[in-house]
């Protein structure tokens, strides 16, 4: 168990009433800048027979090009007796992906696993894999960040999902847990060809706040390179999920958990309350640990995610 309070001494009245941080002036130019550079990319997109087996989908792997001639590895599963109707993207989080998920709730989609750079399947030095380290790459550049590559990748897997299926058009999804989760908020602002997404315990919500909490994730190291350096923040507040969210127009369901040592609740109600479409909460007892609903609660949000992703 943490040396800390996971739930920080907030009650879920208090956490669904932080108000986010505001953006920079910039921020908007920023990433609609970025955007119209990574949709502009040929992907060049190949998937090949692998050796994973499934008696619901057949099983590739999954090769594109991303920004900076970044080769990005991860998976494919594309069902074996429905037609393809929806396509779905989905992100891991910061421990990586070994693998495809099977037990994802939306029929008669196309499934792609990319793995972002750095991590997994899209290894390449000099970035380690490390989340400590990872989550510092070029942070002291806002334009080179690794967070930004790393959207840049979720950009260009949506370019190669259309390339391949190109009948799932305005029929695509995101689904993203922790990392994938604020990579994804950090996304969808400018990516309008995604049309419902789910953010499950995101990370990167409330960078303010999240260098003052307590934690085990990815923010303590944020932290000590603030002690540090400092002036962390110049580049942050381009990469603050919550700031993005604001400007997220398509429909978003988000797992926000009460209790996290991973990832500060405060940052992931944070992402919530940004939005300002149509959304969903559904409330973990606790994230990123073990509890006695644990079970109970995931086979709960698999049903709920089962139901918002119908009209996909």
């Amino acid at each position: 168990m943490p040396t800390f309070d996971p739930a920080y001494g907030y009650a879920l009245d208090q956490l669904r009433s932080i108000t986010p941080p505001l953006p920079p002036d910039d921020f908007v130019p920023f990433w609609q800048a970025r955007y119209q550079r990574a949709l502009a990319l040929d992907p060049r997109q190949r998937i090949t027979y692998c050796a994973w087996s499934h008696p619901d989908f057949e099983c590739y792997d999954l090769n594109y090009r991303s920004t900076d001639a970044f080769e990005i590895g991860g998976w494919a599963l594309i069902p074996k007796h429905a037609p393809v109707t929806r396509g779905v993207i989905v992100g891991h989080g910061y421990g990586g992906r070994e693998g495809p998920d099977f037990h994802l709730p939306i029929p008669n989609a196309v499934y792609l696993f990319p793995c972002f750079r750095g991590l997994s399947r899209s290894r390449r030095w000099p970035i380690s894999d490390n989340p400590a380290y990872h989550v510092l790459h070029d942070i002291d550049n806002k334009d080179r960040y690794i967070l930004g590559g790393c959207v840049e990748d979720l950009w260009v897997a949506v370019s190669a999902l259309l390339a391949m299926f190109p009948a799932v058009a305005g029929h695509v999804g995101y689904l993203g847990i922790s990392f994938g989760g604020g990579i994804g908020a950090l996304a969808l602002p400018w990516d309008r060809r995604i049309q419902r997404a789910h953010l499950n315990v995101p990370s990167f919500g409330d960078h303010p706040r999240r260098l003052k909490l307590p934690t085990w994730g990815s923010a303590a190291a944020l932290q000590n390179y603030q002690r540090e350096h400092g002036h962390i923040l110049d580049t942050l507040r381009y990469y603050d999920a919550a700031i993005a969210a604001r400007y997220i127009e398509a429909p978003v369901h988000v797992a926000a958990a009460l209790a996290d040592p991973v990832v500060t609740p405060p940052g992931q109600f944070s992402i919530y309350n940004a939005l300002p479409r149509e959304k969903r909460l559904f409330v973990f007892d606790m994230g990123h640990a073990d509890y006695p609903r644990k079970a109970e609660q995931e086979n709960a949000l698999i049903e709920e995610l089962r139901e918002f992703f119908d009209c996909l």
